[in-house]
């Protein structure tokens, strides 16, 4: 009897403790998310900064687009849109440091998702549906690594292939996974030619990881440094883009028409977007406000994830921020070649639940760039971290984890002793970075913009969804300026779609496999070519007023908890 009140008891306290936790997390969720904090955690990505960090303090009056976010969206975005309409007035707004969202702040890897959801992809949507996001997510290596070789930013960007090492230390994860393969290498064999499972002493000897491990798959993937990626494409843009007229018409609009010509892109840095307003009596366009200037624009895109609800908000509960924690870390003195010469990356699974993930820097100490741990305890992942979007912390329990957790994947016998850290050295200047002198260098926050329905949102935001009109159709850009004179002025031509706002976000932590090609789909739609990404974008990933309605929180839950 005793022991059946001992359970009962039990059970009444774990649903009092879940039913606390979902309303607290369930008012959370209504909130806005906020500006991102002035003060954020040092990622180890964006030591030294980079030269346009601070970017540029002059804002124009107006401009034809509006990106909010400077991270790889916003860059996929900006890039795009001037390469296909070098033309157009662009302006990136940030409300901090160039790149100081989730792209300076995540784990480098570009491995996307494959045989881990395509069946579940092929149930919900339909084999063509399915394959076609797994060809998505493919491409971004693909381009990524072509756009670093263009642009002469191979070797700065870090970009490379790599060999990718699912590891498994339980029999039932790694069963799941091999059927799974078994899954996508039937439906897709070409894609998934190099992908193979190799088990128990193999894997661990041939990978050199931990004996405890149960069985690998290993594929193709990549790897980035994130931060450098985007920086070094903004300079680019910068770069070519610093004037929007021919010299010779600078004195006509200057010295005739009393107007100074501004850049036609820029990145305005410390700039946060305080509020969209839709046009009105006094303009034809959306006016932003930021902290101490506002600017209009015919075209507003929203490129800040897990932020984006704070101007949207109709995106509440649909797209929902959420912090995570990551580390870079000095490697064990006995960790073979093979797993510090930058050509690696892991995911280590140890439960139904949750993962870590592992980078390798090809060059310099070669640091382990080591995230995850979130999802391991529900009470944390609940009550600590989904629904906060403030990374100027990181969660101490997560933290923890990833400073002792490396030596157990790999095991004692393949990790070796500690390495051996000199004194540290007179600081040469005030902005140089001491990092920590124990196996963990660095630890830092980084908010995730987690998706209702699991997927990215892609497109432009209907009215109900953005809550603000669009500006008229007369509003939109066109090829001929009134500003400008010319003797062979043609009729102007409208240079994008008609003016709208604009959003490509809620990665669900897999960003680097499906922000850039995101962006650069939503580019083409802002131009309104739709035809041209007809063959290669999934349209499940396109914003419509039927999926907001149906995305519900609740069941994105429910398949994690």
């Amino acid at each position: 009897m005793g022991s059946v009140i001992s359970r009962a008891k039990l059970i009444v306290g774990a649903l009092f403790f879940l039913n606390n936790t979902l309303n607290t997390l369930s008012k959370r969720l209504k909130k806005s998310p906020g500006l991102p904090v002035p003060n954020p955690t040092l990622p180890f990505w964006t030591v030294p900064k980079s030269p346009i960090s601070t970017g540029s303090k002059v804002l124009p009056q107006h401009t034809d687009v509006v990106i909010i976010g400077s991270g790889i969206t916003g860059t996929s975005v900006a890039y795009n849109l001037l390469k296909l309409q070098p033309s157009l007035r662009v302006v990136i707004l940030e409300a901090r440091d160039v790149c100081s969202g989730a792209t300076g702040r995540n784990g480098g890897h570009i491995n996307p998702p494959l045989f881990h959801d395509y069946e579940e992809l092929k149930e919900r949507y339909g084999e063509t549906i399915a394959k076609r996001m797994i060809h998505f997510r493919l491409a971004h290596l693909t381009e990524i690594l072509a756009i670093s070789k263009d642009e002469g930013i191979l070797d700065v960007s870090q970009c490379r292939e790599i060999v990718h090492v699912d590891v498994h230390t339980t029999h039932e994860t790694y069963q799941e996974a091999k059927d799974l393969l078994k899954v996508w290498k039937a439906d897709m064999p070409n894609e998934a030619a190099d992908f193979q499972a190799d088990e128990g002493p193999e894997a661990s000897q041939k990978f050199g990881v931990s004996s405890r491990t149960v069985g690998c798959i290993s594929g193709g993937g990549g790897a980035v440094h994130p931060y450098r990626f985007v920086t070094s494409l903004l300079s680019k843009l910068l770069e070519r883009h610093t004037e929007k007229y021919d010299l010779r018409y600078i004195s006509i609009m200057k010295h005739v028409l009393s107007i100074v010509p501004s850049p036609s892109f820029v990145v305005a840095t410390h700039t946060p977007c305080i509020t969209v307003m839709p046009p009105s009596q006094a303009t034809p366009y959306y006016t932003l406000k930021t902290l101490d200037r506002t600017l209009t624009a015919s075209h507003v895109i929203h490129a800040t994830n897990g932020w984006c609800s704070h101007l949207l908000e109709p995106m509440r509960e649909k797209i929902i921020p959420a912090r995570g924690t990551m580390s870079a870390q000095r490697p064990g003195t006995s960790l073979s070649k093979s797993t510090l010469d930058g050509d690696r990356s892991f995911v280590f699974y140890t439960g139904k639940i949750g993962y870590d993930y592992l980078t390798q820097l090809p060059n310099g100490d070669k640091e382990l760039m080591f995230g995850g741990g979130w999802a391991s305890g529900l009470d944390i992942a609940l009550t600590t971290d989904i629904g906060i979007s403030d990374d100027s912390d990181f969660n101490v329990s997560v933290a923890s984890h990833l400073s002792g957790a490396l030596p157990l994947h790999f095991g004692a016998e393949n990790w070796g002793e500690e390495m051996v850290i000199a004194p540290p050295k007179e600081r040469r200047s005030e902005d140089e970075v001491q990092w920590g002198r124990s196996r963990t260098k660095a630890q830092w926050g980084g908010i995730l913009g987690l998706s209702a329905d699991g997927l990215p949102w892609v497109g432009r935001l209907p009215i109900k969804v953005s809550g603000r009109p669009e500006p008229p159709v007369t509003s939109t850009p066109t090829s001929n300026p009134k500003s400008i004179v010319k003797e062979d002025d043609q009729a102007p031509r409208p240079l994008t779609a008609t003016p709208g706002e604009w959003i490509a976000a809620g990665y669900t932590g897999e960003g680097m496999v499906h922000a850039w090609m995101s962006g650069k789909a939503l580019a083409y739609m802002v131009l309104d070519d739709d035809e041209s990404i007809r063959e290669w974008f999934p349209e499940i990933l396109r914003v419509t007023e039927k999926r907001w309605k149906k995305a519900d929180v609740a069941d994105f839950l429910s398949r994690y908890f």
